[in-house]
């Protein structure tokens, strides 16, 4: 057991730092998405042409302006 360890100890090391990349990267955006912030592109949706069929703003009560 300790010998087929050794022999694959590269490897066994680069998966473990791969996992934590892949695991800060998720929590990082669970952290986001609890903040309301957007997840998919994190630029803002003032210049984006698709912004008012985004989630964030269609979700938010427009004001009445009666007339």
């Amino acid at each position: 057991m300790f010998e087929y360890l050794l022999y694959n100890l590269g490897t066994i090391i680069v998966s473990l730092v791969i996992l934590g990349i892949i695991t800060a990267i998720v929590a990082s955006m669970i952290s986001d998405k609890r903040k309301g912030k957007n997840i998919a592109c994190n630029c803002g949706c003032g210049s984006c042409p698709k912004a008012s069929a985004c989630r964030s703003t269609s979700n938010k009560k427009q004001p009445h302006i009666p007339g």
